[in-house]
């Protein structure tokens, strides 16, 4: 029996709205804020701070530091402000001889995770250096997991030194323990190495669960320092990345949280902007 008119005329107008769907896919994930990106506001007045942060409509946020207050504290007036913390970054040299402590606060702070974003090393980055921290990380990231708490490493650019037939970020992968140790994708520090974010992304599907969003000015040329000028940090959409071939390779990959982070001295003016910029990235 042959289909009628009006169930061809249905079966093709299904066909274009699925084709509509198709080509409007985009980012749509709930985007968070790094607080160091106002850590010129937070030294002098938190809950100001803390205010600013909602009025960009922001909802969930990565932690640095909570500004000579107690994490319960700091974790009260987030409440308040209806900002739930994800994450948080302490020092490299804690999680070497206080790992328990660190989850012991993370803990009190309601966080997910707990990242380390430098590791601690004199002069280049190299294998020793790169072999200390697998050791730490992977010892560090089985106390935590034992409180509940996932440990993270947020690359920052000098992990991409050649070594080998790879880099140090490689070693860091192969090396520390995919149940204990996930990674955090900062695009800046993967792109200032000269290096691509899709093919990171790509090439270890399932460890990179966070990310922090952040454009490079262009023009700006990059090493394996991880350091370079805070005016380097310019709002999304306006410099170097293409975010459209890395959040949809970040989204296939696997990343589950994104923040933006925005070091730059207009960070306040910025911020507003790169998340509106985001509402327009598809693919």
């Amino acid at each position: 029996m042959k289909p009628s008119i009006k169930t061809l005329l249905f079966s093709s107008l299904l066909a274009v709205a699925s084709a509509v769907s198709a080509s409007a896919a985009g980012f749509d994930e709930p985007v968070g804020l790094q607080l160091y990106s106002l850590r010129a506001d937070f030294t002098k007045n938190v809950p100001a701070a803390l205010e600013k942060v909602r009025s960009f409509g922001i909802k969930h946020v990565e932690l640095a530091g909570t500004y000579n207050l107690s994490p319960e504290k700091f974790k009260s007036m987030l409440d308040e402000n209806g900002l739930k913390p994800i994450s948080g970054h302490f020092p490299f040299a804690r999680y070497k001889t206080d790992p328990e402590g660190i989850a012991k606060d993370a803990k009190a702070l309601g966080l997910e995770y707990a990242g380390c974003a430098w590791i601690d090393h004199t002069g280049e980055f190299n294998e020793a250096a790169t072999r200390n921290a697998i050791e730490v990380f992977n010892k560090a990231g089985e106390v935590l997991a034992k409180h509940g708490i996932k440990f993270f490493y947020h690359c920052h650019g000098f992990e991409f030194r050649p070594h080998g037939d790879g880099t140090f970020m490689d070693l860091l992968m192969k090396e520390c323990n995919p149940k204990f140790v996930r990674f955090q994708m900062d695009v800046f520090w993967v792109v200032h190495p000269g290096q691509d974010p899709v093919k990171w992304l790509e090439k270890y599907p399932g460890r990179w669960e966070l990310m922090h969003v952040k454009d490079m000015k262009k023009g700006v040329i990059g090493n394996f320092s991880g350091g370079t000028d805070v005016k380097n940090d310019v709002t999304l959409g306006t410099g170097q990345m293409n975010w459209h071939a890395i959040l949809k390779a970040a989204k296939k990959s696997g990343v589950k949280h994104y923040f933006i982070e925005d070091e730059s001295p207009t960070a306040a003016e910025q911020i507003p902007q790169s998340m509106k910029y985001l509402k327009t990235v598809t693919w």
